[in-house]
């Protein structure tokens, strides 16, 4: 009896050569699926419609969009889950798409889980560190373990007839949190990225001319409204990209430290991701003490690392879950933020939980007597004094 093997499925270049080169290479049966966490109903039929293609494959089109929204992304706002300075997007999504590849495996029976990861990216540790640990599935990865290159996958796709849309330049991996654009001239660091790879942004030039003021509600850290409207969090995450974007906010050039070592140049698109994180920093500046602020920032590193380096597992990431989402009880409260030509700027904040006291901060304030502060600052930073009496 042929074993079954689920393939992770996009219907792109690598996956579509997969399903040849498992039936041919592993003389196994193919399973494809493929997880919806909000990068659109056409893509989404495209993968449907290249499995049929291909040949009649059993096709699983999944939707997790609003489990995408609810329990990764309301997180990584809690957490400000930003990589070397970029909104997490594609790692944060790995985790649920491998899960629900588990799913579908063992309703099918298989064997093992098949996706079209390479041996360079950080992708393939993402993918299988979730089936290692949530599976007892073996995992088959057809162009790292045949060692091919794209230049191949592309010659044997035509020699098996697998016809892929020719004007596509760039290898682009889309989410509702983001877009990541790789590939072509924009390996190389020298080169000016193209307008045209910019899909949910305008350019300078073309974004609103005057600033525009937008209005975000949070509750417990997660935004609950925009523009005075309720919404859930999938569709205000769309109209923030739609808000952003016209502004020119949310483009990210960087060079990037990727898992195995290697430095790549990668392009990103998050424009509601930035507003919605800087938004949500916004108000815990109003509302966390110090102390608090101090600490969440090197949680907020540490969290972020942890995504990006596949270790949605680790116990450290749900006990840093816990901790946000303590820390985030006070975390409610509106904030107003001025948007302009890529930049974002807060104007207004507001909380029941604020620890800004006006009665206390402003110069007219006579409660507070002045004068005692001359005791603090007797004996502020006495042992430095000391030292440099020492050595004077």
């Amino acid at each position: 009896m042929t074993e079954k093997v689920v393939l992770a499925f996009s219907g792109g270049l690598d996956t579509s050569v997969c399903v040849k080169l498992l039936e041919e290479k592993y003389d196994v049966e193919v399973i494809t699926a493929c997880v919806d966490v909000g990068q659109g109903e056409e893509e989404m039929e495209r993968a449907k419609t290249m499995a049929s293609k291909i040949g009649g494959l059993k096709h699983y089109n999944i939707d997790a969009k609003d489990e995408f929204a609810n329990e990764y992304i309301a997180r990584a706002i809690k957490a400000n889950a930003e990589y070397e300075g970029y909104p997490l997007s594609t790692a944060l999504a790995r985790p649920l798409i491998a899960q629900k590849i588990i799913d579908v495996a063992e309703k099918e029976g298989a064997t093992a889980i098949a996706h079209g990861c390479t041996g360079k990216g950080n992708d393939q540790f993402r993918f299988e560190a979730v089936i290692l640990a949530m599976s007892d599935l073996d995992i088959i990865a057809p162009i790292r373990e045949l060692n091919l290159t794209r230049t191949e996958e592309q010659e044997y796709a035509a020699s098996k007839g697998i016809e892929l849309s020719s004007d596509k330049l760039y290898s682009i991996d889309e989410n509702i949190w983001g877009r990541s654009i790789e590939g072509d001239i924009l390996e190389d660091p020298s080169n000016e990225p193209p307008e045209e790879i910019y899909a949910w942004t305008k350019s300078w030039k073309d974004s609103n001319d005057e600033p525009e003021k937008v209005t975000i509600e949070f509750e417990e850290g997660v935004p609950v409204a925009i523009n005075g409207e309720m919404m859930p969090l999938i569709d205000l995450i769309r109209k923030a990209n739609e808000i952003a974007g016209n502004n020119s906010v949310g483009r990210v050039d960087t060079i990037e430290n990727r898992m195995i070592g290697l430095k790549s140049r990668e392009n990103y698109e998050v424009p509601g991701a930035k507003l919605l994180i800087a938004a949500h920093q916004a108000l815990e500046e109003l509302v966390l003490t110090t102390d608090e602020l101090r600490f969440a920032e090197y949680m907020s590193t540490l969290y972020a690392d942890l995504v990006y380096r596949a270790l949605w597992q680790e116990p450290l990431r749900e006990d840093l879950d816990q901790a946000f989402d303590k820390m985030q009880e006070r975390v409610s409260g509106e904030v107003v933020m001025k948007l302009f030509k890529g930049s974002i700027q807060p104007l207004v904040r507001k909380s029941p939980f604020s620890l800004h006291s006006i009665e206390q901060i402003t110069f007219e304030d006579k409660e507070t007597d002045q004068r005692e502060v001359e005791g603090m600052i007797k004996y502020h930073g006495l042992q430095a004094a000391n030292y440099q009496k020492l050595n004077r």
